[in-house]
């Protein structure tokens, strides 16, 4: 009688070591995000040290494979992934249950433990949905019994990781969603700011518009009667001295008025009429009026169509200014008799490239970069209005405009225009420069 009260009572008093163990070492637990591994390398080594167990490992179970997240015991380097299929822990997640095995060798319905281990303790790891996410198992060389109260204190253990592993899952997701938030943010910032920009530029471009027109009137309209006064000048007798004066004066104030005409061509926003075009044919048409320039006249200028028909929608009168300055200044680079090629190509669906090359002397990459600028000019007599003019123009059709040059090729100005479709239309609508009314 006396010995069955001391063996109840030395039991009673390992069940309270064993809870004093439980508590303490749930207790020494302390998770912050981003140290997961660590955190569930402290569960593994309770759950061991409280079951007295020589292997006990936290998996996370996805897709049929299980990863070791920690475990007790050294595993060597590199990720531990294995197939879920006839193994105990497959048995854990297909159930959601508790799995208790005192000799794997006698129960192989269950699955089949790492070699060499025989009592196996599955717990799954449950989030607090009620997902299944993984297990923590526990591993012993020979069989033995799991009381209730252990199974209960390594669920309790299970808890942590779950809630631990669910957290760290959620804190990775929002860390990459304020990754791609940020992203968002800068890339929104930057179009504001372009946008920004643009408008500041608008409102400065209009300003210098209206003052440009204004200045231009008031130059012309002088001008023009000094122009009619020189030119009946010339109708007096003067001497040879006098008529070459006379003659260069007329010549610099026709070059004058020419560059207010420029001037008020760049400066005053325009009204395209939009209609669709057919690209081959609008530039065969063109070119019967382009061989005629006086620049183009001992020049030969070859035109290369697409193999298919191709359609835009564009201002035809504003098209025609675009490329007759292009072809001019090809024609203008290179030496009587060489050739400029004209070529149209579909580069993609979505767009039409019209290329001008000519084999004249290659274009310095200082000045390359600076041909579309107002009022820059390699000609002793340029304006430097007229590719200003055509980016303008090739800008206000949605398109790009390109110049390269090199001593293999020569000059290419290459011209991308976006193909007629019934969602193009809807481009033609706003524009900094221009305003548009859409012809049949």
């Amino acid at each position: 009688m006396v010995k069955a009260i001391d063996d109840g009572i030395f039991l009673q008093n390992q069940m309270w070591q064993r809870e004093r163990l439980a508590i303490a070492l749930l207790s020494s637990l302390n998770y912050r995000t981003g140290e997961l591994s660590g955190y569930l390398f402290n569960i593994a080594c309770g759950v061991s040290k409280l079951l007295n167990v020589d292997w006990s490992v936290v998996t996370l179970c996805q897709q049929g494979f299980e990863k070791v997240l920690a475990s007790n015991i050294n595993m060597g380097v590199g990720e531990h992934v294995y197939s879920l299929h006839g193994s105990l822990t497959n048995t854990v997640i297909e159930t959601g249950n508790s799995l208790v095995v005192e000799d794997t060798s006698k129960h192989p319905e269950y699955g089949q433990p790492p070699e060499g281990y025989r009592a196996y303790l599955g717990i799954p790891l449950r989030t607090a949905e009620g997902e299944v996410i993984g297990t923590i198992c526990s591993f012993h060389h020979e069989s033995r019994e799991f009381s209730p109260e252990e199974i209960q204190f390594t669920e309790l253990f299970a808890e942590r990781a779950a809630t631990a592993i669910d957290n760290y899952r959620l804190y990775k997701e929002q860390c990459q969603f304020n990754h791609i938030l940020e992203a968002e943010v800068e890339k929104r910032t930057a179009e504001l700011k372009a946008t920004q920009s643009k408008l500041v530029e608008k409102e400065r471009l209009a300003a210098i518009g209206e003052f440009a027109a204004m200045i231009v009137h008031e130059i012309r309209n002088p001008l023009t009667t000094m122009i009619m006064g020189l030119k009946y000048s010339q109708k007096t007798i003067l001497s040879s001295a006098a008529q070459e004066r006379l003659s260069l004066a007329i010549s610099e104030a026709c070059r004058l008025d020419n560059l207010l005409s420029e001037i008020l061509l760049y400066a005053k926003p325009q009204v395209l009429q939009i209609c669709e075009l057919e690209v081959n044919k609008f530039i065969s048409e063109l070119l019967v009026l382009v061989r005629q320039m006086p620049e183009a006249l001992s020049r030969k200028i070859e035109f290369i169509p697409s193999s298919t028909s191709v359609k835009i929608l564009a201002d035809k009168d504003k098209l025609k200014q675009l490329f007759i300055n292009t072809i001019r200044n090809a024609c203008e680079a290179i030496s009587a008799g060489e050739v400029v090629q004209w070529e149209v190509n579909i580069s993609s669906p979505d767009e039409v490239c019209i290329n001008i090359c000519n084999r004249g002397e290659p274009i310095p990459p200082e000045i390359l970069s600076k041909l579309t600028q107002p009022f820059f000019s390699t000609k002793p007599h340029g304006t430097g209005l007229g590719l200003a003019i055509v980016q303008r123009i090739v800008h206000a059709h949605y398109g790009k405009l390109s110049i390269e040059s090199d001593t293999a090729k020569g000059t290419m100005v290459s011209v991308r225009l976006p193909i007629a479709t019934f969602k193009s239309l809807g481009h033609f609508e706003v524009c900094q420069d221009y305003i548009y009314k859409v012809t049949s």
